[in-house]
């Protein structure tokens, strides 16, 4: 454990020069102070070396705890081995024999140079003391060179004081060793593992801390397992996180020989910190070949829970416990729990993520320590290098490794205590909730109110902040607290919910279904019922889900409100099964015939989803029922579905804007830590209203899914959406990756299974694979009609497969189809289908028939009230080959250009290359479109920037042109980006004179 001396060059010069001055008759006094760890040890054996070396005899002395009852027993241990001193033994008069021993001492420098050597004279006994004392006043007039070390190191229990403090300074040659650097530390590391690499050399000289003591023990460890090393990336696995992976445990050792060393007060403290460590929040891991000193990040400790935490009232700070008033009395009743603001439905205000509260009041109080003593230790542990500070000022051990080293052997009940009281000692203060949480999760069951008070805040804000797994751990918890069966029940419905959020669909299932089988009010059941439901549903168990809807119905007599919010969820999650779909919409249908009024609101809008996907009534009667329903009074329960529902059939009907706010109200109202089908149906139509809008920045895949989504077994929607938006952007090879990530022959039946299907036909056929798109198109479009989806609003496979059709040569097969496609859309009528549906039958048809139904199709999505960019630039697109067809070719480049135009502006880099490609073929040489400055806007563009600049607000244009707002924020986005600006300001002096032609 010990190795060459690093960074001792004054100090070694310092003792050669004394020793010198030894030999030339001139003695002196070297003390060498250090912490525990810093080689004093070392440096006094080298220098007993270098002494013998030069003709100096040396005397030796070993000062231990255990001597400290023996008067001079440094000293007779110092003097012993001279063979004129053996038979010397002190008498009663501790000065008689101390003068003695002087004399003796003296007689013998007198034979030659002498160098006396103590180490730790800090545990030497006092009379030994006060005889070095007495002895270094008189040095100077013998050839006696002192050298003594002393720990010199700040402790939690006073020290006493050292030795040199009661001798004049010009008598000693004192000499500090520092910690170690990082050079000299990595240099140690290289020697011992020369294919090191830089990161895991760093890791090393962390865990190290400046100590060589530590250094050198890890290294032992190290080198009794093959570690890999070195390589182009430095790709080697991280130091141990835990001491039980070393051996032969040489650190942990050394780390117990420092505690040991500092006394027990401070070794509590020490550990005290190290298990409060574990309960703060991580921060990003800093680059570890950085600097190893400073306020820098801890690293990230997997094993901790991790996140920000915030507090539970407006400041996110908590109250004192909820079980004591201001005398301290207990006024909790009932296991009754208080809430941040809003109750426990409602989210608590976020605040700094990162505040624990003081961690010196925190650890004092948790470890039974003086404050003053502990800020103290933690500053000088800090300089020593074995604590740092982290980003938020925080004091953390230096390496996890060393960390687990402190907390090595210290009793499990030792740590919970210090917890406990860390989470008490932090809520007294109003420390914000989830510092105190994050403390309770290492306690066992408090039993106290204020606990599950705390808990349940903290899963409100961890809720509220996106992080169902920091919430999972804080209700898992909360369970563990003494509780009535109605509130366990209600907290198991929360836990099942956020454990499926967290993508943990088993553990879901088991607590949603042990929470069925507690008593509770029928609201409650109703909400276990439906979490449950959706939570087997999603995993392909409809006929499960459809059974724990029907038992929970059977008890709900009395309670037709409640009865009709689980049939609606069960004819919602019915959609994930086509038999089971079939059952429950005839009966619907049958019921809605004879009284609707059973269904209830949310049951009739899911009859009116059901008739605008049957090709059965039009978006105008759509909307004005649904709107209708919208304006009756509900039951707060089957509110969402309602919402949900009317949302979808807006988002059919083109009213994007009112589709949007019933989204957004539909998300607003839902429980945030309860599972419920609406919230993916809602997420769903939020996508679906991006993706008519073109916004294909918001569909793009960004990485893997997450949090629920994670545990359906098949495609999403969102998913389909996705791969559109890679293909529409041009990213044609990563559509290919992204749509062969799914096996599809092992996903569940599923409404969502129908619309991937159609969004791979899409990519296939931009790829050239012409029969792969016709196959799946087909089978998409044979899978909705098994449905009654036969309207093309929600998947139009006709006109796609009647491309496909055209494509191979198939053209009356196409015709039929486009014709069929054409019928329905005039039955829902919207501008999109409608226009769509001329669009391919124009195509299917050609010529002068062919041509008008072009013109038709190019008409109608012009002249549409919301944004129609991407059926309106197929449109264009399709009309300018019809008309290059016909030879018409200046009609043919002005609707290309045109369609290049819409193209660019919305990002649809697929149908921009289309359109240049068109356009190159009808002989055109100026290209598609000019891409940036004033030159490059639309007439649309330029007439909306116009207004913009004179101070209009974007409801303002839209309404002085007849259009969306969002329309105008669109016009605006690519104007921005053409003009290459940044805001609106700018406008007046960017859009400059308008071009010569345009009006």
């Amino acid at each position: 454990m010990t190795g060459p001396l690093r960074e001792r060059d004054d100090a070694q010069a310092l003792l050669a020069a004394e020793t010198e001055r030894a030999r030339a008759g001139t003695g002196g006094f070297v003390l060498l102070r250090g912490a525990t760890g810093t080689g004093r040890t070392a440096l006094l054996e080298s220098a007993v070396e270098q002494a013998a070396d030069r003709g100096l005899r040396v005397l030796r002395a070993r000062c231990s705890p255990e001597d400290t009852s023996v008067p001079l027993a440094a000293i007779l241990q110092l003097l012993g081995p001279v063979p004129d001193f053996t038979d010397l033994a002190p008498g009663g008069d501790d000065r008689g024999s101390a003068a003695r021993l002087w004399r003796l001492l003296r007689s013998y420098a007198d034979q030659g140079p002498l160098l006396v050597a103590v180490d730790d004279v800090h545990l030497a006994d006092d009379p030994s003391r006060r005889w070095l004392l007495e002895a270094a006043r008189r040095l100077d007039r013998l050839p006696v060179l002192l050298v003594v070390t002393e720990r010199s190191q700040y402790d939690i229990e006073p020290r006493p004081a050292g030795l040199t403090q009661a001798l004049s300074p010009s008598l000693v040659r004192t000499h500090t060793l520092a910690p170690l650097g990082d050079a000299a530390a990595a240099r140690i590391v290289r020697e011992a593992f020369p294919g090191a690499g830089p990161r895991w050399t760093a890791q090393c000289v962390r865990a190290g801390a400046g100590s060589p003591l530590l250094l050198h023990a890890l290294l032992d460890d190290l080198g009794g397992v093959p570690y890999p090393h070195g390589g182009a990336a430095d790709a080697v696995p991280p130091l141990p996180a835990t001491c039980a992976e070393l051996y032969p445990g040489s650190y942990p050792a050394a780390v117990s020989w420092w505690l040991n060393s500092a006394g027990p007060e401070t070794a509590d403290v020490a550990r005290c910190l190290a298990a409060l460590e574990q309960a703060w929040p991580t921060g990003p891991d800093p680059d570890p070949t950085g600097p190893a000193t400073g306020a820098t990040d801890h690293p990230t400790d997997t094993a901790d829970p991790v996140g920000p935490s915030v507090g539970g009232d407006a400041e996110g700070r908590t109250g004192p416990p909820a079980d004591a008033d201001a005398g301290g009395r207990d006024r909790a009743s009932g296991g009754a729990v208080a809430c941040g603001p809003g109750g426990p439905d409602g989210p608590s205000a976020g605040v700094d993520p990162g505040d624990p509260g003081d961690p010196v009041d925190l650890l004092a109080e948790a470890a039974g320590a003086d404050p003053a003593r502990v800020a103290g230790w933690l500053a000088a542990m800090t300089r020593l290098g074995l604590l740092r500070r982290d980003a938020s000022g925080r004091p953390r051990y230096a390496h996890p490794l060393l960390r687990d080293a402190v907390l090595t052997g210290w009793p499990r009940p030792r740590r919970e205590a210090a917890h406990r009281a860390a989470a008490e000692a932090s809520l007294r203060r109003g420390g914000r909730v989830e510092a105190v949480a994050r403390h309770l999760l290492r306690t066992p069951a408090v039993g106290l109110p204020w606990a599950l008070r705390v808990l349940r805040d903290a899963v409100t804000v961890a809720v509220h902040d996106a992080r169902p797994a920091d919430a999972v751990a804080y209700l898992r918890r909360a369970l563990d607290e003494p509780l009535a069966d109605d509130l366990r029940q209600r907290l198991l419905t929360e836990l099942g919910s956020l454990e499926y959020a967290s993508a943990d669909a088993p553990a879901a299932i088991a607590r949603l279904a042990e929470a069925q089988h507690l008593p509770a009010d029928p609201r409650n059941r109703v909400r276990t019922a439906v979490a449950l439901g959706t939570a087997l549903a999603a995993r392909g168990e409809i006929r499960t889900a459809m059974d724990v809807l029907r038992r929970t119905e059977g008890r709900l007599a009395g309670h037709p409100g409640l009865t009709r919010t689980v049939q609606a969820a069960g004819a919602l999650l019915s959609d994930e099964d086509l038999a089971t779909r079939q059952e429950v919409y005839r009966w619907l249908c049958e019921t809605g015939e004879r009284s609707p009024e059973v269904l209830g609101t949310a049951g009739q809008a899911l009859l009116v989803r059901y008739g605008a996907t049957a090709g059965l009534i039009s978006a105008r009667e759509a909307m004005t029922r649904v709107r209708a329903l919208l304006a009756q009074p509900g039951d707060p329960l089957a509110e969402p579905f309602l919402l949900g529902t009317a949302a979808a059939v807006a988002q059919w009907a083109d009213e994007l804007d009112e589709a949007e706010r019933l989204v957004e109200r539909g998300l607003a109202g839902q429980h945030p830590a309860l599972l419920h089908p609406m919230q993916h149906a809602l997420l769903n139509t939020r996508a679906d209203i991006a993706a008519a809008r073109g916004d294909h920045a918001r569909l793009l895949p960004g990485g893997p899914r997450t949090g629920a989504a994670a545990s359906r077994t098949g495609p999403t929607n969102r998913d389909a959406h996705a791969l559109m938006a890679l293909v529409h952007t041009g990213r044609t090879e990563a559509a290919g990756r992204f749509a062969d990530a799914f096996d599809l022959r092992r996903a569940p039946e599923s409404w969502e299974l129908n619309r991937f299907l159609y969004a791979r036909g899409v990519q296939r056929a931009a790829a050239g694979d012409t029969v792969g798109a016709l196959h799946d198109f087909l089978e998409c479009g044979r899978r909705q009609a098994a449905r009654d989806v036969v309207s093309p609003v929600v998947t139009p496979w006709r006109t796609a497969v009647a491309e496909c059709r055209l494509a191979l040569g198939g053209g009356q097969e196409a015709l039929a189809l486009a014709t069929e496609e054409l019928r329905l859309a005039r039955v829902w009528n919207t501008p999109r289908t409608v226009g769509r549906a001329l669009r391919v039958l124009g195509t299917a048809t050609g010529g002068r028939r062919g041509l008008k139904l072009a013109e038709d199709a190019v008409r109608t999505l012009r002249d549409a009230p919301v944004d129609t960019g991407m059926e309106l630039t197929e449109a264009l697109l399709a009309q300018g080959r019809q008309l290059l067809a016909a030879g018409e070719r200046g009609r043919a480049r002005d609707r290309l250009r045109e369609a290049a135009e819409l193209a660019e502006r919305t990002g649809a880099v697929r149908l921009l290359a289309l359109a240049g490609q068109a356009l190159r073929d009808s002989g055109a040489r100026s290209p598609a479109t000019a891409q940036t400055g004033s030159g490059a806007l639309t007439g649309s563009e330029r007439r909306i920037a116009e207004l913009a600049a004179a101070g209009r607000t974007n409801t303002e244009i839209a309404d002085l042109l007849h259009l969306a707002r969002r329309t105008v924020e669109t016009h605006l986005t690519s104007t921005y980006r053409k003009l290459r600006i940044r805001r609106r300001t700018e406008l007046p002096a960017a859009l400059g004179p308008r071009p010569p032609g345009r009006t």
